[in-house]
């Protein structure tokens, strides 16, 4: 099935993603992962909810821990060029059918609730409280250094469909997986800021999210981090890598936190910001797609991800099975 042309004029401008609320049941635990092992900064911390940002990031937050009976995602959040787009979004949304809400959201401005084609919840927003420089704090840097979010990955039960819909919201396909026998997507990666992606569509059960991304500084980091969650009880939190995709170029890292949440720690993908930029094109089939180098992807990772708030999980339509690790 041909990729749809991109839209470069959208009813409305998204900038990027912004940041995920997580439900999680022990937010000590979830600190002593996110914030003492992996080194996110903690921006406000609350009986209920903890709010965390990168070293490089002037947003308040890019991941809300939020105190819940049963891990779940409860949001992904996007940011749009200027207030008048969350108007726009509005707008857009409303002429398709789907729900919108405005909600209060604390450190941002008027928010925008609503969800995707496939029932992904997801919030728009323009303003959020702006908090001062630390990139060169050099004593805060600690874990795997996590300078800012950079993707979101989710399993959809039809990717072409998830691909049409992002496509119309002005997001860009960089690499793809096809299968050769049906022609479908099984995988699409897909960016709004310049990267290889921003959120991609893994085929699965779905929707649920995958994994959340960020960009650390080296590979160093990761071989550090490793060093680390191996020896201070995290070892069986260690799910897939290190290694080299094949998609993306990137040197990747799996791991999963005391709620089973996925992260995916993340570095050396590439520019995209050519309008014209050409997909690259992978074959469900071909091993180096996952893994450039190292081994391949346990059956975890493909079955397993975080359900979203309020949303049912579906069986996906296309039933194609690409390698799995024995």
């Amino acid at each position: 099935m041909p990729l749809p042309r991109n839209n470069l004029y959208p009813d409305f401008n998204i900038s990027r993603l912004s940041h995920i609320e997580l439900g999680v049941k022990d937010l000590e635990a979830s600190f002593a992962f996110y914030v003492e092992t992996l080194g996110l900064q903690v921006t406000e911390k609350e009986s209920d909810y903890i709010y965390l940002r990168g070293m490089e990031e002037r947003g308040h937050h890019s991941v809300i821990l939020k105190k819940s009976e049963e891990p779940t995602c409860n949001v992904l959040g996007y940011k749009v060029f200027d207030e008048e787009q969350l108007y726009k979004a509005e707008n857009y949304f409303n002429s398709k059918n789907i729900k919108t809400k405005w909600i209060e959201r604390p450190f941002q401005g008027k928010t925008l609730l609503t969800h995707d084609i496939h029932g992904i919840p997801i919030e728009f927003y323009y303003q959020m409280d702006r908090l001062p420089t630390i990139h060169q704090k050099y004593k805060l840097y600690t874990g795997v250094k996590p300078l800012r979010i950079d993707h979101f990955n989710v399993f959809s039960i039809n990717v072409d469909e998830s691909v049409k819909f992002y496509s119309d919201l002005g997001f860009r396909v960089t690499e793809y997986t096809e299968d050769e026998k049906s022609k479908k997507l099984w995988a699409a990666w897909m960016h709004r800021k310049g990267t290889v992606h921003d959120i991609a569509f893994t085929n699965g059960v779905g929707p649920r999210l995958h994994h959340v991304a960020f960009w650390v500084p080296t590979p160093m980091n990761i071989i550090d981090l490793l060093d680390v969650m191996s020896t201070t009880g995290y070892i069986e939190n260690i799910e897939r890598g290190p290694g080299r995709h094949g998609i993306s170029n990137a040197f990747f890292l799996y791991i999963r936190d005391p709620d089973g949440h996925r992260t995916e720690i993340y570095c050396s993908d590439y520019q995209t910001v050519d309008t014209d930029h050409e997909p690259i094109k992978w074959d469900l089939k071909d091993p180096q797609r996952q893994t450039l180098w190292g081994a391949p992807a346990p059956k975890s990772w493909f079955e397993e991800g975080s359900h979203f708030d309020k949303t049912e999980p579906k069986e996906p339509a296309l039933k194609a099975q690409p390698i799995v690790a024995p």
